[in-house]
């Protein structure tokens, strides 16, 4: 009985180079989101400041992460940067720095909108019962910020590992690019492209559904609380 090609994948190594190029993928995304996180929150700070001009950068910064293409990004930070002033970055630099760059800002806005959608009279009223700014901050800005925030955040970390499979176009060896890898030895097997991109598909969404799913529970438990 034909196998209809599905050996391909477990010729070899070829399985456990797809999980080699998922790792890849997983750790350039995870360091993406740690500095996205930490930063975007003083971007989302510096965004409400009395300084226009802060507010002005964030503007343009954010303005520019949503316009500009994150691959035109790429090209230009491992291409034209490493040209224009010498540097040798690698293909994962390239990459943190530039989706870095991005959820930074997506994440400030983020974090924006959610302090700013607490009503106002809240602060009011528990300044007129003699709570400190700090108090404030602390019992009651920062635990409504947190519920409205950590859906969210996950969600754009979905994003942010779906992106990740843009590296392969700078010569980062992730999950994608090892499976066109495996298909270029495979050329002649016409099911090659099917099983292989087939197993891609399930890995991201073996990584990506229950972070989803996590963000959809919470949204629907903190709204019926």
């Amino acid at each position: 009985m034909q196998d209809l090609g599905i050996s391909i994948l477990f010729r070899g190594i070829n399985f456990q180079r797809l999980l080699l190029g998922l790792w890849v993928t997983l750790r350039i995304a995870l360091i993406t989101i740690g500095i996205s996180v930490a930063l975007g929150l003083l971007f989302g700070l510096a965004m409400m400041s009395r300084s226009r001009t802060a507010r002005g950068v964030c503007r343009l910064w954010l303005e520019t992460v949503r316009i500009m293409p994150q691959l035109v990004l790429l090209y230009l930070v491992y291409f034209g940067f490493a040209r224009l002033f010498g540097w040798d970055l690698e293909g994962e630099l390239s990459a943190i720095i530039v989706f870095s760059f991005w959820g930074t800002a997506e994440m400030g806005d983020l974090f924006r909108g959610a302090l700013t959608s607490i009503p106002r009279h809240q602060r009011e009223s528990a300044a007129a019962l003699g709570l400190t700014r700090s108090q404030i901050n602390r019992y009651i800005l920062l635990p409504q910020t947190a519920r409205r925030l950590l859906p969210q955040t996950i969600n754009l970390s979905t994003r942010i590992i779906k992106t990740t499979a843009l590296v392969k176009m700078i010569n980062v060896t992730e999950v994608l690019k090892v499976g066109q890898q495996i298909i270029g030895q495979f050329y002649r097997e016409p099911s090659a492209a099917f099983w292989v991109y087939g197993t891609v598909f399930l890995l991201y969404f073996l990584v990506c559904w229950p972070i989803s799913l996590a963000a959809s529970r919470l949204e629907r438990k903190w709204e019926n609380a």
